[in-house]
Parts: C-alpha cells; structure tokens; sequence
C-alpha cells in the first residue's frame, strides 16, 4: 500500500467536508488545531464547520487551486451558494452569492495542525 500525497490527503479531507462527515474529520484535523492563530482544538474547529453548513445549508466545497509543499498546503476554494441569514456579518438572508478562500495549512504526521483562512468579503459585498 502506498502512502497517499498531502495533495490527496486534502482532497480526501474536502470530501469529507462535502459529505458531512463530521466524525470522519478526526482522521484529518489535529487534536489541537490553530485556525488564525488561535489555538481552538478539534472539537470547536468541527464545531465551526458543522455551524458554517447549517447557516449556507448548500455549501460545497469546491476546489479552484491546490499547491503543497512538504509540511505545507495551499487552496483556493471557490463557493456558490445560499446564506439563509448573516454571512460574515452581511444580510445575505437567501441571495446567492459566489465568493472565495485562500486556506493556507501546515500539516503534522498527515493531520491538520494549523489554518489560515482569508474569505474574500468584499465580493460578497458587492453582490448585495
């Protein structure tokens, strides 16, 4: 058996994402993970995602670029979706909006250890 790249790491990790497999995310993101410098561990990191989904009940994640590079892995995410409420601090209430990720994160013994994400804001802005 091969071991897999961090490239197919990650797309496995969006999988999961994308099927709501929410216990399956333990195999991918670190006990003690830092999401923009904070550390918040696991449990909230999962926390954050399953609240993201709630609140854009048909948000994919959708994969626009990815470079890795030992430890280090680097994604565009692309989303078209529907808010039901307040996104980012924005009325969105149900408009369609499209928008953009770039997700930065070190990786530690094949698991997310640390996350930096910059959501582009302003191109929602812009649509409402």
């Amino acid at each position: 058996m091969t071991v897999p790249t961090l490239g197919e790491r990650y797309l496995a990790y969006i999988d999961r994402l994308n099927r709501r497999d929410w216990n399956g995310l333990r195999d991918f993101v670190d006990d003690d993970v830092i999401y923009n410098g904070e550390s918040i561990g696991f449990a909230a990191y999962r926390a954050m995602l399953v609240t993201n989904c709630n609140d854009i009940p048909d948000l994919q994640f959708v994969i626009g670029m990815v470079v890795a590079d030992g430890a280090h892995l680097a994604s565009r995410l692309l989303f078209d979706c529907t808010p039901v409420g307040f996104f980012m601090g924005l009325p969105v209430n149900g408009q369609r909006v499209t928008f953009s990720e770039n997700v930065f994160y070190r990786f530690d013994r094949a698991r997310i250890a640390e996350v930096w994400s910059v959501v582009d804001k302003a191109a929602i802005e812009a649509q409402l």
